[in-house]
């Protein structure tokens, strides 16, 4: 009787694989990483995976993000690191809060960071020390977030630090 159980178990796990001949794909789909980059109110989440070098921004194709003026700081990442080592990555980047420029600040550090990140866990330590320093050399704003925030109003003033004029009549 236990030996029916265990030829039954073994029947069951050469089916399951027979059933699902894309296992392989499968498993590609699972190696992902997702990375946040911060600017202000601004938050931006890039999921890297394996891919034919795509990168979307809310859905958008990189050609298309707006501002136009901006683009070129959203497409940095990707130029210094090379076509080649984005090529085989797809990114797609979600984006809320903040403005315009704060929203590509944050995609282009949530880019650089998802990059570096994929290449940390699913190829090798070297190429990622490579494309850390390449990276930290040109701005270091592409890994490390800016932790400067808008101060909160006080009493007395208009603003943060000014106060009302005084009037001595």
């Amino acid at each position: 009787e236990a030996l029916d159980v265990v030829l039954f178990s073994i029947k069951v796990c050469i089916c399951h694989q027979s059933i699902h001949p894309n296992s392989e794909m499968d498993a590609q789909r699972k190696n992902y990483v997702q990375c946040f980059g911060r600017k202000k109110t601004a938050v931006a989440v890039a999921t890297v995976r394996p891919g034919n070098g795509h990168v979307r921004v809310n859905g958008v194709p990189l050609a298309l993000v707006q501002p136009e003026i901006l683009r070129y700081k959203v497409e940095e990442p990707l130029i210094l690191l090379g076509k080649d080592k984005v090529a085989n990555l797809d990114v797609h980047i979600r984006v809320n809060g903040g403005g315009q420029v704060s929203q590509v600040y944050a995609v282009r550090q949530a880019l650089s960071k998802g990059v570096v990140a994929y290449y940390q866990k699913y190829v090798d330590e070297q190429t990622k020390k490579e494309l850390k320093e390449a990276l930290l050399s040109y701005d270091r704003s592409l890994l490390v977030a800016d932790p400067r925030r808008c101060e909160p109003k006080k009493f007395g003033g208009p603003a943060a630090r000014s106060r009302y004029q005084k009037s001595y009549r």
